[in-house]
């Protein structure tokens, strides 16, 4: 079994329909120039491991639609993969979608930082739209996010099992570490991005609490 990902321009699709209507669109038209970089340098990676350790489920990717590349990878290389996918997609404009998990993982309006999903691993940058599509979906057994932007400067995030937040962050050492609990995921989220784009002014009407250790 594989696990799949598509990539695609940025900004050709905001929900999974509109990936597969994009998808039919491409059918049938020549690769783009970005998908053929991008699939050669995915193969020459593959094919300089050894064969136990290759991260593609074929012997290279046969996936190039017009403007979309399909990848799909072994369930133990999912990571690897997806760092890789990250590097290669990014700086060439294009979005990584997840149809196991309907995610659009869009470059645009993004900022960089270190996000650790619980769920699904880490991510090299944040928007807006996927701090609010993550925040509600925390679930077992790693119901946490965690966004990093420097050493010591973090905001991360636990869900509870009935629904409520814990909300933490730290602004460059422990005696500037603060956290709240928070009801709504839209507050929540709204936080995270805040504290994203560095910041605060919808910090200060929240009853922060120094957290001593």
């Amino acid at each position: 079994m594989s696990y799949d990902y598509v990539l695609l321009p940025s900004g050709a699709a905001a929900t999974p329909a509109d990936v597969d209507a994009y998808l039919t669109a491409q059918d049938g038209a020549p690769a783009a120039n970005p998908v053929a970089e991008m699939a050669a340098e995915l193969d020459k990676r593959n094919a300089e491991l050894p064969e136990d350790d290759r991260f593609l489920s074929a012997d290279a990717v046969d996936g190039a639609i017009g403007a979309a590349l399909f990848v799909s990878s072994p369930y133990d290389a999912i990571g690897h993969v997806r760092a890789l996918l990250f590097e290669l997609a990014t700086p060439r404009g294009y979005a990584v979608y997840d149809p196991q998990l309907a995610w659009i993982i869009d470059p645009a309006d993004s900022v960089p930082v270190t996000v650790s999903h619980g769920g699904a691993g880490e991510f090299p940058y944040l928007t807006s739209a996927l701090a609010h599509r993550w925040v509600p979906e925390l679930s077992a057994p790693g119901p946490y996010l965690i966004v990093e932007s420097a050493e010591q400067f973090y905001i991360q995030i636990y869900r509870h099992e009935d629904g409520r937040y814990d909300v933490e962050y730290r602004d460059g050492s422990p005696d500037r570490h603060f956290t709240v609990r928070i009801d709504d995921p839209h507050t929540v989220a709204d936080l995270i991005w805040s504290w994203t784009l560095d910041d605060r002014s919808n910090f200060g009407v929240l009853d922060w609490q120094r957290l001593t250790f």
